[in-house]
């Protein structure tokens, strides 16, 4: 006889963030039945705000704000990784509630040093790096890397913030002084790779299994990315040691959850991991429609400790290509003609009151049998539409 798995009634999952990331999950626990709360920031215009009524107003990494969702929910997860690990390990503890990701996986790459240290000596290669711990350092630093090399803030930067290339002493010096190592932030240098191809994979585990999504290759636009190819244009078999390379990283922290990982693909096809998110990812969105199961439904699945279901791709090709904020106002959404209404053309808009230049607003994801043509497609439609 089949074991049954279930939640009580009135579970409830809170979520550390209110943005899109934490609505697209909520959407995901509402439809198993979860109820769902979040810290949200004081502005009031977190895109979590129009879908769930419990809301603890408060910094992500206030330890009172945290205690007051670990009162109300029965498990904690988070939907993106700028907290402080110290103070969700006391929130854990003096709660008793779970928090997934675990704090302990948590602190293993909340810090981009020791996150490399960590997939380093568990045998997963990745690009050679420093700590840079004075201004006099630097200039070792790029006999060492060769220059360019990148200059990053150990902890905080995403979307292009906190990490700059380098060219010379000048710019290096600058771009430490920016990121705090003069005031006791840990900086660190990483040389730069030759790559071919930016990879990313999507894998969730928890006291039932593992499963993966299939590898994709993010194409990226100032350090934002820009779109999401699936399955990447690669050979089979590197994208299956794509895969191997995201399982055994998950393990190596003992992740419960859902992670992305980002690789590089150089021009030896050698794959080097860039980074790890502890959290649903961009370049998992394609999954929406494209999977038999999308990476928020697994996330919640994954935190709340029901079965993982192995995820399918239902179409032969997807593209997801971020909206992004094309003018600074009040969003107003302005669509192509009827090719946006198509069966196989899913336009996602995350609530945000204000764009932005640059400012993820929404996505699309256009499913195909060919990833030429559906990639002509997405960037007819996403031109056309503003946000």
């Amino acid at each position: 006889m089949n074991k049954r798995f279930g939640l009580p009634p009135g579970f409830r999952l809170g979520i550390i963030g209110g943005g899109q990331l934490a609505r697209m999950s909520a959407y995901e626990a509402f439809r198993l039945g979860i109820h769902t709360g979040a810290v949200c920031s004081t502005s009031g215009k977190d895109p979590m705000e129009q879908v769930t009524p419990v809301i603890f107003r408060g910094d992500v990494s206030d330890y009172d704000t945290l205690m007051k969702l670990a009162e109300w929910a029965d498990v904690i997860t988070l939907e993106n990784e700028f907290l402080d690990g110290e103070v969700l390990e006391r929130v854990q503890r003096d709660s008793g509630k779970p928090v997934y990701p675990s704090p302990k996986s948590f602190k293993l790459i909340e810090s981009k040093r020791l996150e490399k240290e960590t997939f380093r000596d568990a045998g997963i290669p990745v690009a050679d790096f420093v700590v840079v711990e004075s201004v006099a350092a630097l200039q070792k630093t790029g006999a060492r890397l060769g220059w360019p090399f990148i200059l990053k803030s150990s902890k905080g930067g995403y979307d292009g913030y906190g990490n700059a290339v380098v060219s010379n002493q000048a710019e290096a010096e600058a771009a430490f002084r920016k990121f705090g190592g003069e005031s006791g932030r840990e900086v660190i240098a990483e040389e730069m790779v030759d790559f071919t191809k930016e990879l990313a994979v999507m894998v969730a585990r928890n006291a039932h299994g593992m499963v993966s999504y299939p590898c994709c290759e993010t194409i990226q636009h100032h350090h934002i990315c820009a779109k999401v190819l699936a399955p990447a244009p690669i050979s089979r078999s590197l994208r299956d040691e794509c895969v191997s390379l995201a399982e055994k990283a998950i393990q190596a922290i003992d992740g419960i959850g859902l992670f992305g990982f980002e690789f590089f693909l150089t021009k030896d096809n050698e794959l080097l991991l860039n980074e790890s998110a502890p959290r649903p990812h961009n370049s998992g969105h394609f999954s929406m429609e494209a999977c038999s199961v999308s990476q928020f439904e697994t996330h919640v699945r994954a935190v709340c400790g029901l079965p993982l279901a192995k995820p399918v791709m239902r179409y032969p090709a997807a593209v997801m290509i971020n909206l992004l904020g094309k003018f600074n106002g009040p969003a107003e959404l302005t669509l192509p003609d009827s090719e946006s209404a198509h069966e196989e053309v899913h336009l996602h808009v995350y609530g945000k009151a204000e764009s932005r230049l640059g400012r993820k607003m929404g996505h699309i994801t256009v499913l195909g049998n060919n990833l030429e043509n559906t990639l002509v497609t997405a960037d007819r439609i996403e031109q056309a539409t503003i946000l």
